[in-house]
């Protein structure tokens, strides 16, 4: 499955990712955007990958590479939790490095995963947990429709310090 915009595209993960993801997975940095405490070994993401191919309604969870027309791999999208049931879904995104960052990838990433979720998913609504500090990805998604419609107060503990976050939605009317 491709998704594809102007200057990125939206790949399914591959098994030459495992690099990829092995220093995401174990960047301390992205730790508290991921809920991730512990580092991950190069087997078990490599029994992740082997496993990448299993459909959304059945993993309930989906992962994108975003890469560039140089197929490079700036970054990551995800639906999780998918909840068919209610027809409804998470959705995090990471771009990788700083200097990708600011440059529309997110934006347009976003985008096609939005598309995506409503017109081939048939979601109902995406929604979205975002610490309050982080600003660059309240514009992005608030960008995109997402509304905030709740604050979670000391919701995550960071370096020993709780954190309060927003939750937005996008409701597809």
């Amino acid at each position: 499955m491709t998704l594809k915009g102007t200057h990125i595209y939206l790949r399914a993960l591959e098994s030459e990712d495992l690099e990829f993801i092995y220093t995401i997975e174990n960047d301390e940095t992205f730790w508290e955007i991921s809920n991730t405490q512990t580092p991950f070994s190069k087997y078990i993401l490599r029994q992740y990958l082997e496993n990448s191919h299993k459909d959304v309604f059945e993993a309930k969870q989906l992962r994108l590479v975003i890469s560039n027309y140089n197929d490079e791999a700036l970054g990551m999208i995800d639906l999780f939790d998918f909840d068919f049931k209610n027809s409804r879904a998470g959705v995090g995104i990471l771009v990788k490095e700083s200097t990708n960052r600011q440059q529309g990838f997110g934006k347009e990433a976003l985008q096609l995963l939005v598309n995506y979720s409503f017109e081939h998913l048939n979601l109902h609504q995406l929604y979205c947990n975002i610490t309050e500090d982080n600003k660059a990805s309240i514009s992005l998604f608030t960008s995109q429709g997402f509304e905030k419609v709740g604050l979670k107060k000391d919701w995550n503990s960071v370096n020993g310090i709780y954190q309060n976050e927003y939750l937005f939605q996008l409701i597809n009317h």
